[in-house]
């Protein structure tokens, strides 16, 4: 019987499965949505119960599609949004925040309610935070700990473990209570070279309970992803799921490291993941690069002791609104609401159609920054991930006129493209000046699957641009978790080239380069602009 393995991919807004077989070929994919409570711009809450639910759901589909039988699965991957999740001592959530609203007991990442905890613990400047480029950033999850101490100080004591999204899935179809590497590493800050957990780093910000009970409440197993958990699928979580008890299940990675596991190794790449930026391209975009020893970078979170491919230091920065970012361009304009309906009854994103329209109005890719027409972006709408960690960053949108036409839209649209290809040159050149050098880019992500995102991403940064052959690279790399575990490769450094290949490549166009330094040099200069103008504004209110 041929072995299968399930990737499981639990993003912001839905849960996907896909079935591969051990080579990385893709037979099958489900999809099932997650629902979010979102509040004042600042709150962001979801359901661990609902979110289990679509990981089944989805997971039973990919099955069924597939027309396999569930016996020739033999490994399970997981990865997820670095979200928190709050439980009791009997395995139920507890409510993060409106108290009558028990089944939320979910911190999404994206949620930035803790950014007070977050700039008092940066101002306490503690020498963990060199492993997060010097400033931990409000998605992380110690600000948000804190802010539940603080502000929700039942639910704290009441809680008997604090998981990272991805380690909630494991434990729930394990049983086991070991923690990913990844996770912890990346927003928890455990330093695996300095000791693990860091006792006066949690002392210091006001967490010492933490430390004085052992770290059980957040883990005390720390184990590498791809690490085979317990003894597989319990017979509870089996059952849900629709596949036999004890199948192997590997520890977790966060989504966007899944992403990168999926390209950076792949075969007929770079042949060395130090050459090559892993580009996460979704609702966010995060930035992975690997070097052989740990490079600090101002700014960038990092670096992480094998935190996505075993043996290698991950620096890892990015942007906080990507695809939400051209989301909330298209809203901001007069025609996007026209844009929507028409994209909706296409069943098309109404990205996918701009960027069709687009490529229908040049003669080819390059040429499509010209249709920006004076409009610039820079698009942080959700702060700045890197190379700043400055979550109060705001967007900028300059050049617009009178016009409310489908033109003036789609010059938006490419204006937005280009800002956040702007913004990814920032990080990659910010990384250069520290010592992580990169040739070429490998996207992933469905942000980023459209031909004219991949030419505006290599022209703006004047770098290669690849792309796995595989139409879920973050499925990919979660399979690939699976397949370790089940024992179908002997470790990730093998399963990575063994199950991904490179299948496009898009290289810069001369022509383009003038325009494009242009364009990225006013970036600069709004950017710095607008900081200076807060920073202005914020000394005048304090007088």
């Amino acid at each position: 019987m041929t072995p299968y393995v399930i990737g499981i991919d639990v993003g912001t807004g839905s849960t996907r499965a896909g079935l591969f077989d051990g080579r990385g070929a893709l037979l099958a994919t489900a999809k099932r949505p997650i629902a979010m409570h979102r509040e004042g711009g600042v709150i962001a809450e979801q359901g661990s119960a609902d979110i289990w639910r679509a990981v089944c759901e989805a997971t039973r589909a990919a099955v069924r599609e597939a027309g396999i039988d569930p016996v020739a699965v033999v490994g399970i991957g997981f990865d997820a949004t670095c979200s928190l999740v709050v439980l009791d001592a009997d395995g139920q959530g507890l409510p993060v925040g409106d108290p009558v609203h028990p089944d939320r007991d979910v911190i999404v990442w994206m949620d930035h309610r803790a950014r007070t905890q977050a700039e008092r613990i940066n101002r306490m400047g503690h020498p963990v935070l060199r492993y997060v480029g010097g400033r931990i950033s409000p998605e992380m999850q110690t600000p948000k700990l804190l802010w539940l101490r603080e502000n929700r100080p039942d639910v704290f004591a009441r809680a008997a473990q604090f998981f990272d999204l991805t380690d909630f899935l494991t434990w729930k179809s394990t049983g086991s209570l070991d923690r990913s590497a990844c996770t912890v590493t990346c927003k928890w800050t455990y330093v695996r070279s300095e000791g693990g957990w860091s006792e006066s780093y949690f002392r210091t910000i006001g967490l010492g309970d933490l430390a004085d009970e052992g770290f059980h409440r957040i883990g005390t197993r720390i184990v590498e992803p791809g690490t085979a958990l317990g003894d597989g699928l319990t017979a509870d979580a089996a059952e849900a799921l629709g596949l036999r008890p004890g199948t192997a299940v590997a520890a977790g990675l966060i989504d966007a490291h899944a992403g990168g596991l999926a390209t950076v190794g792949a075969e007929g790449g770079a042949g060395d993941p130090t050459a090559c930026l892993g580009y996460v391209f979704g609702t966010s975009s995060c930035t992975m690069t690997s070097t052989r020893d740990p490079v600090f970078v101002p700014g960038v979170w990092g670096p992480y002791e094998s935190a996505m491919v075993p043996g290698f230091w991950l620096s890892e920065g990015g942007q906080s609104a990507a695809g939400a970012a051209i989301d909330q361009l298209l809203l901001l304009h007069p025609a996007g609401r026209a844009l929507a309906a028409e994209a909706d009854a296409a069943g098309q994103g109404a990205a996918h159609l701009l960027a069709d329209r687009a490529l229908a109005e040049v003669p080819f890719p390059s040429e499509a920054v010209r249709l920006a027409d004076g409009v610039h972006v820079v698009p942080e709408f959700l702060g700045n991930r890197a190379p700043f960690g400055d979550p109060g960053a705001r967007a900028v949108v300059m050049g617009l006129g009178m016009a409310s036409d489908a033109a003036s839209l789609l010059a938006l649209y490419v204006a937005g493209l280009c800002g956040l290809g702007y913004g990814l040159r920032q990080i990659v050149e910010t990384q250069e000046r520290h010592g992580a050098p990169v040739r070429r880019i490998s996207v992933s992500g469905g942000a980023g699957a459209h031909p004219l995102t991949r030419q505006i991403l290599a022209d703006a940064t004047g770098l290669s641009v690849e792309m796995v052959d595989c139409a879920e690279p973050v499925l990919l790399g979660s399979a690939m978790l699976g397949a370790v575990a089940a024992g179908l490769h002997a470790d990730l450094a093998a399963a990575m080239p063994a199950m991904a290949r490179v299948g496009l490549h898009c290289e810069p166009d001369p022509g383009a380069r003038a325009l494009h330094e242009a364009r990225y040099r006013a970036f600069l200069a709004l950017q710095g602009t607008a900081r200076a103008i807060r920073e202005d504004c914020a000394a005048a209110e304090r007088s």
